[in-house]
């Protein structure tokens, strides 16, 4: 069954030939809704948070000078100045006013894995965003099958509206040849014709409720919907991968290599250093006594360093890591809880529904045969139009309950197989 709404006068795009399943509704809302575009940030802060750490092995170059005023320098031994200055060796001593500047290189050779954990812990926090983006767009599925079935329900409404207002139309007719011939009374045309006209007010208040549906759905799905066809009656056979559970899955990944990252800051880290500078004093401080020129110096070295005060808060950390893991383990099975206690409650409705829809078409065969006897008892005057309104009502209020039982029944179990397991 098609279903088609009225025109809109916001949307000026063509309408489409072709109604859209509640699949090609869902599938467009995903690809239209805004988070989509996060996906697209994670992906390059990663790519620019992984480029950062690897070039952590580069050479770090600084360059720096400097100049200062010492209140004491180093001085030979006065009994040897006077030993020099008898050998005619003029001494003129180190300036306490110093001054210098360089250039200081250094290379990690071996950073205890530091590196390693940095990237793993990089990539751990892209995968968990990335799965935290999937929940929030996965949720977006309830909001358009709460819409798409909205939208069938309304318009089974205005089907069984039509058909009443028909009813009632030819009860009118037959009211006022009836009216004509004397066997009814004018009374008993108006009170029709004031159902005919109710029915036309509940007919407006439907296409106005249509076509906010329709908007909604047009503005989730980023084009515009015209039209929507009744879903097939089908019950998942498989379970759904929810999203959710591969967040839980990143999120304890993301503890495993803070884990790594906490072991790597134990281990000893090995570099080598040169260091270069042009200035006074140098290197040479024998040779800085006798010359107060500045000279080029450098040296060059390897350097082990190993933090020990990372072993103070060591354990600590650990116990929060472990506190953070089974937090998320808990989180994880009080969601399954509540995912197998909303799957229990959808698959008894759908249950439920089953069960009455198996009396709906059988109500409704019965009402309509007792509308069709007040019809009759009406003309032959045993009954009067109030009888008559009140079977015409019931027959209508069976069938709208049936039209809500098999929409309720679709929705159910479209929402078993979203909730999954």
């Amino acid at each position: 069954m098609v279903l088609t709404a009225g025109p809109l006068t916001a949307f000026t795009a063509p309408q489409q030939a072709e109604a859209e399943t509640i699949e090609d509704c869902l599938a467009m809302a995903e690809e239209n809704y805004p988070l989509v575009r996060r996906y697209d940030l994670v992906t390059k802060t990663e790519q620019f948070t992984l480029s950062n750490i690897v070039r952590g092995w580069l050479p770090q170059v600084s360059a720096y000078g400097q100049a200062t005023y010492q209140s004491a320098v180093v001085q030979l031994p006065a009994q040897l100045e006077q030993i020099m200055a008898a050998q005619g060796t003029e001494i003129v001593g180190i300036n306490p006013l110093q001054y210098r500047a360089g250039v200081d290189v250094q290379q990690t050779v071996y950073d205890g894995g530091a590196t390693a954990a940095a990237k793993e812990l990089a990539r751990a926090q892209a995968a968990m965003e990335g799965a935290r983006n999937d929940v929030d767009i996965y949720s977006l599925r309830e909001r358009v099958n709460g819409v798409f079935f909205g939208w069938l329900l309304v318009e089974e409404r205005l089907r069984l509206n039509a058909e009443l207002q028909t009813l009632l139309s030819a009860n009118v007719t037959k009211l006022e040849a009836l009216l004509t011939g004397g066997v009814a009374m004018g009374s008993d045309v108006d009170a029709v014709r004031a159902e005919l006209a109710t029915a036309r007010q509940q007919q407006s208040e439907l296409e106005a409720t249509r076509g906010a549906m329709q908007r909604v759905l047009t503005l989730l799905c980023g084009r515009e919907i015209t039209s929507v066809t009744e879903p097939e009656e089908r019950l998942a056979t498989t379970q759904t991968e929810r999203p959710e559970m591969h967040l839980f899955d990143t999120q304890l990944r993301m503890v495993d290599a803070q884990e790594r990252s906490l072991r790597s800051r134990l281990m000893p880290k090995l570099g080598l250093f040169a260091q270069g500078y042009y200035g006074y004093t140098g290197l040479d401080m024998y040779r800085d006594m006798f010359h107060r020129s500045p000279t080029l110096n450098g040296i060059v070295g390897a350097r082990l360093t190993w933090n020990i005060s990372a072993l103070y808060t060591h354990n600590a950390d650990k116990r929060r890591l472990a506190t953070q893991r089974d937090a998320v383990e808990v989180e994880r099975e009080t969601w399954r809880f509540n995912q197998q206690l909303l799957s229990t409650q959808e698959q008894q409705n759908v249950l439920r529904y089953r069960r009455v829809m198996a009396d709906d078409d059988e109500i409704v065969k019965l009402r309509s045969n007792v509308r069709r006897a007040a019809e009759a008892k009406l003309a032959a005057g045993i009954i009067d139009t109030n009888a008559l309104l009140q079977e015409i009502t019931r027959e209508n209020q069976a069938a709208i309950q049936r039209s809500i039982h098999r929409i309720e029944y679709l929705k159910a179990l479209y929402e078993v197989e979203r909730i999954g397991q």
